[in-house]
């Protein structure tokens, strides 16, 4: 990796004058103009592909919700627990790829971006093999964390699907952030749109038509979490990336430690913004009542969770736009770059405080137990 490195880094040093000098030409607005079009180009597909997948859970959750209230906080503790904790150490690595992937398109270093994706295959499918034991004991880990038995009995079960979920994330992060890079992860956007549509019929026929309950769900989850998996998978090797992907090479299995260390490093910081949650969750469990707890304040953080996707994909398009202006020397259009990225932020604040007023509608979707409704709105 020190050969790769020190040839990236020389790329990277070099000075674009002719692009700074084009650029200094042009007005503010043309230049914001322009900007904004780079910006959205990614953006808009890893905004809709975020609320989609973050889609999946709420529709299972709105299932679930009318098998009863116990089976509900289950799912909830499970997913928001569980599946958030390990969701938040591979986001965290995969996101290392996002910044590896960004800097070598950006000095026209192609070829590293398909040894990038397979060394981060590597790295995540090892780590989602650490964190499984993690739901195969979720009955001891969740009742030595002081949650009701009658919900661990549940939730135990809920887990053991769960692993399939776990696995998901190893092609969907890495491939998302592969595309991202690139720029082409349109297709990412349409396989999600498809995958969503499938979830919300399977659910229906498996829950509500064939009465299947808990197993229907987690089929269907199963089902949609993986679908875009093999899409992405198929378009990034059978020729959607021609200048990118290769094909396998044995130069993944190199320098795999500096890999590890960078993806654990970015990790870290991502599993602080991810598990905050998951300890109210935690705490909420202890109290009396828990049941009813737990399901208004699992509603209330996936409600926020939509709120999130937003400003994830715009994190998504930053971190793109500024690694591809770093990797081509440009260090003066990666700051506008997050000027612009600001602009569109503070819009977007201001803008969904409006959604609060409507939240009492939008609650009723998750359950037909009124003390369940009630808590949330007036958390809100």
């Amino acid at each position: 990796m020190a050969g790769e490195g020190g040839q990236l880094t020389a790329i990277l040093l070099k000075k674009t004058a002719e692009e700074g000098g084009e650029n200094d030409k042009l007005d503010m607005k043309e230049k914001v103009w322009r900007e904004s079009k780079k910006l959205w180009i990614v953006a808009a597909p890893a905004i809709f592909t975020r609320f989609s997948t973050s889609g999946v859970s709420l529709i299972s959750q709105a299932f679930i919700g009318h098998l009863g209230p116990t089976e509900l906080a289950a799912y909830s503790i499970t997913l928001t627990v569980l599946l958030r904790f390990s969701n938040g150490i591979l986001l965290g690595m995969a996101s290392a790829l996002e910044t590896l992937c960004g800097q070598a398109y950006g000095a026209k270093q192609y070829h590293m971006l398909g040894i990038y994706l397979q060394r981060s295959w590597l790295v995540l499918i090892g780590s989602t093999i650490c964190l499984t034991p993690i739901y195969i004991l979720a009955g001891p880990i969740l009742l030595a964390l002081g949650q009701e038995e009658r919900l661990v009995r549940i939730a135990r079960v809920i887990a053991l699907w769960v692993i399939g979920i776990n696995f998901s994330f190893v092609p969907s992060f890495t491939c998302q952030m592969f595309l991202q890079a690139q720029s082409k992860n349109k297709i990412i956007a349409y396989v999600a749109a498809i995958s969503l549509g499938v979830h919300v019929f399977l659910s229906w026929l498996l829950m509500v038509h064939f009465d299947f309950g808990i197993a229907g769900a987690m089929t269907s989850s199963l089902v949609a979490h993986w679908l875009p998996n093999i899409a992405q998978l198929l378009f990034v090797i059978c020729g959607g990336c021609k200048d990118t992907w290769r094909g396998f090479s044995w130069f993944a299995f190199k320098d795999l430690w500096p890999v590890f260390k960078l993806s654990l490093a970015s990790g870290g910081m991502t599993c602080l913004e991810v598990w905050y949650n998951s300890i109210l969750i935690l705490l909420t469990g202890n109290l009396k009542n828990a049941e009813v707890s737990l399901n208004a304040l699992a509603i209330c953080i996936n409600i926020n969770a939509l709120e999130m996707m937003v400003a994830f994909g715009f994190m998504a398009a930053a971190s793109v736009r500024v690694s591809n202006e770093i990797g081509s020397g440009n260090s003066k259009g990666a700051k506008f770059d997050l000027n612009v990225v600001d602009i569109y932020i503070y819009i977007y604040i201001y803008t969904f405080f409006f959604f609060f007023f409507a939240i009492t509608i939008y609650v009723h979707a998750w359950t037909v137990y009124p003390r369940t409704f009630y808590y949330p709105v007036h958390i809100f």
